[in-house]
């Protein structure tokens, strides 16, 4: 998961007018997307085999924040920092839903639910989207509204294994209650006044985030009894894949694609993601494809696929 900032109407308008067809370089970028957002989750289970779980999501946010300033003040002028108080508070309103609620939780509730587990709930978040759009009065295709009904079946189903103890039931919920946050956070992103630059906005979302993250491990006690020198090399560089690759190329990517690719195209890896995590942890951890995550994964990401499908015409 990443923090993606939603781009102006009009630019992205232009931007839609002026592109005829699709270029091998959005589809360069729609398959980093694809991949490195879909291997997250494998980096983030690896990170919290011997890593604090918020800790070590705080180092990765605010180191990925930092860079991304650097290169902002770098590519467009120091100015292109910026920001009124309003943008500052709106930024870090948006960078606690997102960094501590979306990507801090499911690092804590990585300790012990599987990485392709945590992906298939994860890819709720635009059924939530509809839901939190219902609740604000906007009323949404029934199509749509199909496909939430289908997707919370799907749920069900994929919270089978917390409830029969072979997963923890609280690092199940820990997961929905990231995937809720992060729909919060991105639902209330487009409403608030954030930076102009939608680079600006997202690294002082993942500084206001990634210190929040700190704060809250701190808080846990994780720094108790902490051994460095027992961080596996593993764990070290998933960290830095996590904070170099996965927030800093992956958003990049994201941000670049909404302007040069069609929304309906880049929404996609809203149903890609979880399909690659499943099949990296699978492949790369072992880890076991029961019937509930096969079944109820499944349910999900077609669900979502209906609901991203529908709703492409109304943008």
């Amino acid at each position: 998961m990443s923090t993606p900032t939603p781009v102006d109407g009009k630019a992205a308008a232009a931007a839609a007018t002026a592109r005829g067809r699709t270029s091998g370089a959005v589809w360069a970028a729609l398959c980093v997307v694809y991949v490195v957002w879909g291997s997250t989750y494998l980096g983030i289970r690896v990170v919290v085999e011997t890593m604090p779980p918020l800790l070590s999501a705080g180092a990765r946010f605010i180191t990925a924040g930092l860079l991304l300033a650097a290169v902002v003040a770098w590519r467009y002028g120091p100015s292109a920092l910026r920001a009124t108080r309003a943008q500052l508070g709106s930024a870090a309103l948006v960078g606690l839903m997102l960094v501590l609620g979306g990507n801090g939780l499911v690092a804590l509730a990585e300790t012990s639910v599987p990485s392709g587990l945590a992906a298939l709930l994860v890819a709720a978040v635009p059924m939530w989207v509809v839901v939190l759009r219902a609740g604000t009065g906007d009323r949404p295709p029934r199509r749509t509204l199909g496909g939430v009904l289908v997707g919370l079946a799907g749920l069900a189903v994929l919270t089978g294994p917390g409830l029969s103890g072979a997963v923890r039931l609280s690092g199940v919920l820990l997961v929905l209650a990231a995937s809720v946050l992060w729909s919060l956070g991105s639902f209330s992103a487009a409403r608030l006044e954030l930076p102009a630059n939608p680079f600006t906005g997202s690294a002082y979302q993942m500084l206001a985030g990634g210190i929040a993250d700190m704060a809250v491990g701190l808080l846990r006690g994780e720094h108790r009894g902490l051994d460095p020198a027992a961080f596996s090399t593993a764990s070290w560089l998933a960290l830095g894949y996590l904070a170099l690759i996965g927030s800093l190329v992956g958003f990049t990517a994201y941000v670049w694609l909404l302007r040069a690719a069609p929304l309906s195209l880049v929404s996609t890896y809203a149903y890609v993601n979880p399909v690659v995590a499943v099949a990296l942890g699978a492949l790369i951890l072992d880890e076991a494809l029961t019937w509930p995550i096969l079944v109820g994964g499944g349910i999900v990401v077609a669900a979502v696929g209906v609901i991203v499908s529908t709703e492409r015409g109304k943008k």
